[in-house]
């Protein structure tokens, strides 16, 4: 089939430690789009999720998009970007309309209508609105409605999860897309594009916390009877792991990389204290023998101090050790040997490694946890985009997702242009 059959979805996402990018085409009546260009660079200009370099971060999204071009074989304008960083803060909201036709049918016009009451909420000056998440409807007395469209009533309610983050990091986010030649179709949070990608729909009805460890920061969303019920993201990551072990073997950070990868592992009872790492091996300007029990001792503490932080969490939202679904895990965190085993010590769950799911094409490029971001903005994007490959049409499920972010980053966009070529 020709591409010019096929929607382009781009998902780019954009960590602490590196950028991702996937190219993806969906051809008309595949349920799947198939994975046609993958990208993985490192990032510079990136802190704990946050921007702190606007050109930085520009270069490196326009050459890893470059690199997947190539792949691909074709150019791309618009993708889909995650945002993280830790002042991302949610608050709950509820929204009240009366139906506006005269026989009482919910239309789709009534459900932007009340999805837009419930964004209606007090924001300081410098917070962006970035989802506003429909987690239920009440139709005059019946409650706990997933989709209201079509019954007949006087009242509706939405009861729904405000995601907001601060203009700023919205704004840096946006030129620095911008900047790189690209269009943003829409900012996803990243532990939501991650659990598109690798939750099922069971384990959301059963309840399950997704913990996405990536370099600068660990972000989780947990789940329960198909609702997103607590998400947040904290200041600690796997790259936290390697400047650990850099400052305890007094390496370079170049090398601490190596150990923790080649050598690491997050239980350090399964490491003989005989067994050392000949750091000649790993860089020949370095010499000397490490004990690779002391390596997994400091990867293990750092490890233990993130997952108590997630148990921390559960315990706030009384869900600690009452998930059935159990944990999942994806970032590059989620890759270190024993994770999960530590994981399933410290939350009480059971803990599996998350994939992503739900694509064709160059599989083996994306089939590992780390990609579990990038892969969810692409289905993010098929999700929202229409039949059409020219553009893109917000569906009425994604536009309850996305109310607000679509007008945060058009403002980003119209403002912009008064200050680039």
């Amino acid at each position: 089939m020709s591409r010019e059959n096929n929607t382009i979805i781009v998902g780019i996402d954009v960590g602490t430690s590196n950028v991702r990018t996937i190219i993806a085409q969906q051809a008309r009546g595949d349920e799947q789009p198939r994975v046609i260009g993958v990208s993985c660079l490192p990032s510079f200009g990136i802190r704990r999720g946050v921007i702190t370099d606007v050109e930085d971060v520009a270069k490196v999204i326009n050459e890893s998009v470059e690199y997947a071009e190539r792949m691909a074989g074709m150019q791309v304008k618009r993708a889909v970007l995650n945002i993280g960083g830790c002042d991302i803060g949610f608050q709950k909201s509820k929204g009240v309309i009366a139906i506006g036709r005269a026989d009482g049918e919910v239309a789709e016009d009534d459900i932007n209508r009340v999805i837009s009451e419930a964004q209606v909420i007090p924001l300081p000056v410098n917070r962006e609105i970035v989802h506003v998440i429909a987690r239920k409807y009440r139709l005059d007395d019946q409650d706990n409605i997933k989709d209201p469209l079509g019954m007949k009533g006087v009242r509706l309610e939405v009861d729904a999860l405000v995601i907001e983050s601060s203009s700023s990091h919205v704004k840096n986010i946006t030129k620095s897309t911008y900047q790189a030649n690209i269009e943003i179709d829409d900012l996803v949070l990243e532990p939501l594009a991650g659990a598109k990608a690798v939750l099922s729909k069971k384990q959301k009805e059963l309840g399950v916390v997704l913990i996405n460890i990536g370099g600068g920061t660990t972000s989780l969303a947990v789940y329960e009877e198909g609702d997103l019920i607590h998400t947040i993201i904290l200041p600690v990551g796997a790259g936290h792991i390697t400047n650990d072990i850099a400052i305890g073997l007094r390496t370079s950070i170049e090398v601490a990389e190596k150990i923790k990868l080649e050598y690491g592992s997050a239980l350090s009872k399964d490491i003989s204290k005989k067994e050392g790492i000949d750091l000649a091996q790993i860089d020949s300007q370095q010499e000397g023998i490490i004990s690779r029990y002391h390596v997994a001792e400091i990867i293990e503490a750092r490890l233990e101090e993130i997952f108590s932080l997630v148990q921390k969490e559960l315990k706030l939202i009384g869900k600690a050790g009452l998930l059935p679904s159990g944990a999942v895990l994806i970032g590059g965190g989620a890759k270190m040997t024993h994770a999960g085993d530590l994981a399933k010590e410290v939350l009480g769950l059971p803990v599996q490694i998350g994939f992503p799911q739900g694509f064709g094409g160059i599989l083996d490029k994306v089939d590992d946890p780390s990609f579990a971001t990038a892969a969810g903005l692409i289905l993010w994007g098929q999700q929202q985009s229409s039949s059409s490959p020219e553009g893109f049409m917000a569906s009425k499920a994604m536009d309850m997702f996305s109310r607000g972010t679509g007008d945060s980053v058009e403002k980003m966009r119209v403002w912009l242009k008064k200050f680039l070529p």
